[in-house]
């Protein structure tokens, strides 16, 4: 057995039930990939468009694209055929237009909403504040081929745990707001996209079903 598949077996083995493992390859080889698929690894995560693209044509069909990164609406259109799931939405006019991608392509995409909680700026996701205007304002709802399943966040890069508990406790204090308010009646709003490499163990306790794990897999980034 690999590295590679070594790695997917150890942290599979110590997810608790109902938490999935992302495995985050974007700058790897799709060899790589094989390998973890291999393991039974089927769930990957990709942040670039044209990379994820030609995995799409390399690799077999049952694997599930997530993506996870940035996305620009002018892309949206080369994914929207077979994505599985789209993490990091963060504005309307991008859920706006996967939902017309999708419409073209006869599908409905699952979307997590980009949630900014680190105390590091950064461009992108909502506020709380924000995400909750948005939700409760209601337009997801006339959106029909796109699917609201949750909330995707990154921690602070810090050394201080409590500090990334604390942000990851604050988007599972507002996913169950959430919730119990404008999802209330909406089962498919379930996921927590939270953790990575160097702190899924804390997200895993603090809520999180989809860890994304990147570089403990499959080592530094070439």
């Amino acid at each position: 057995m690999s590295k590679i598949q070594d790695e997917i077996k150890n942290i599979t083995s110590a997810l608790p039930q109902g938490v999935r493992l992302v495995a985050v390859s974007k700058y790897h080889p799709a060899s790589c990939i094989e390998e973890a698929y291999e393991a039974g690894q089927r769930i990957f995560g990709e942040s670039h468009v044209q990379e994820l693209r030609e995995k799409y044509d390399l690799l077999p069909k049952d694997i599930e694209w997530h993506f996870i990164g940035h996305l620009q609406t002018n892309k949206v259109k080369y994914i929207a055929p077979y994505v599985s799931m789209i993490h990091a939405v963060d504005s309307m006019k991008l859920l706006r237009e996967i939902d017309k991608q999708a419409e073209r392509v006869g599908r409905t995409i699952p979307c997590l909403l980009q949630l900014h909680v680190a105390r590091e700026e950064t461009k992108f996701g909502f506020t709380p504040d924000e995400c909750r205007a948005v939700t409760e304002a209601g337009e997801w709802r006339t959106l029909s081929h796109i699917r609201l399943c949750g909330l995707m966040c990154m921690a602070s890069n810090t050394d201080d745990k409590e500090q990334v508990r604390s942000e990851f406790r604050q988007a599972y204090d507002l996913f169950r707001e959430l919730k119990a308010g404008p999802f209330a009646s909406n089962p498919d709003f379930k996921e927590r996209s939270w953790g990575m490499s160097h702190d899924y163990s804390i997200a895993r306790e603090e809520g999180s079903t989809l860890i994304r794990v990147g570089s403990k897999i499959f080592g530094e980034r070439i």
